[in-house]
């Protein structure tokens, strides 16, 4: 049996998403300092790190991962906050996303998939390198 979600709750949560999707870095770090989950998904699986790095704003996506979001985590569509950035030309973010130690390898398609895919020849060589 499924518990109906807590309409506050759910409130709370889409503020949250649009924190990152905004780039709303100090607010946003605010609440995962304060307990939010550093790694909380949407229906459809994308975390607040995919939603920040698919929206292009790296100090967040920095900031999320220095909490302890998993850069690596994919969404219902098997796609990581990495290719998503690819995808986007968002290189900010894409090297937020290394540094914070994510796999050019993981999901599907993945980074480097993805980076081949649009002749991204330059990060090519940057997953090379790592």
């Amino acid at each position: 049996m499924s518990e109906t979600p807590d309409p506050e709750v759910v409130d709370l949560a889409s503020r949250i998403f649009d924190l990152a999707r905004r780039g709303d870095t100090d607010t946003l770090a605010a609440y995962v300092d304060a307990g939010a989950p550093a790694n909380l998904g949407n229906d459809k699986g994308d975390t607040l790190v995919m939603l920040a790095a698919y929206h292009g704003h790296a100090s967040t996506v920095a900031a999320l991962l220095a909490r302890g979001a998993d850069p690596d985590a994919v969404n219902d569509r098997g796609q990581t906050p990495l290719a998503g950035a690819v995808f986007k030309g968002e290189d900010a973010v894409v090297r937020a996303l290394l540094d914070g130690g994510a796999d050019p390898e993981a999901g599907t398609p993945s980074a480097l998939e993805t980076a081949r895919m649009f002749g991204r020849t330059e990060l090519l060589e940057l997953f090379g390198t790592r």
